[in-house]
């Protein structure tokens, strides 16, 4: 079995994807951890020495790598992911279980304006300008998100609600 879990930062996809792992007895792979891990560096540091392009094509291989090779896994893909290099298609024909981890943009802001630190891409994006960034973000990757096979709708939803919407629809 192989799930893959798309969504914006901040929905919860690695949080979730361990859980669901854990409660199917499937290994968990984070793609950008796997990303790290095969390449030596991490995702900040790619993009600072190499440049997004690299970053693209590595990530592309690195995804169809996982989605070959890898039996009995939830993958929780980045952000962006789906949105680059045909790789939503790549994954929509790895799986029947490609599921978009749907979360609103004030629940993202309230998540993201406390881990922003940690997320290159809004660090310098003040409080009152994320929800403008959020929703252009969004509706920019709307597009690749919901063509996932099953959509979750989170709203505040506990992290085992979640989970359990996942299991309930599992192919």
């Amino acid at each position: 079995m192989k799930i893959v879990l798309v969504g914006y930062m901040g929905s919860g996809k690695t949080t979730v994807g361990k859980l669901l792992a854990k409660n199917k007895n499937l290994n968990f792979i984070d793609l950008d951890e796997y990303i790290e891990e095969s390449e030596g560096k991490t995702i900040p540091e790619i993009f600072e020495q190499k440049g997004e392009i690299y970053f693209r094509k590595k990530e592309f291989h690195y995804l169809q790598e996982v989605l070959l090779h890898k039996d009995n896994v939830v993958l929780s893909t980045g952000g962006g992911t789906p949105c680059y290099a045909g790789n939503m298609e790549v994954m929509l024909s790895a799986t029947e279980n490609v599921f978009y981890i749907k979360v609103g943009i004030s629940e993202l802001v309230s998540r993201l304006s406390l881990e922003k630190e940690h997320r290159p891409l809004i660090k310098n994006i003040s409080d009152k300008e994320m929800p403008e960034f959020i929703g252009k973000h969004m509706f920019e990757r709307s597009y690749f998100y919901t063509k996932a096979h099953h959509t979750i709708n989170v709203h505040n939803n506990t992290v085992s609600e979640v989970v359990e919407s996942i299991s309930d629809v599992l192919v």
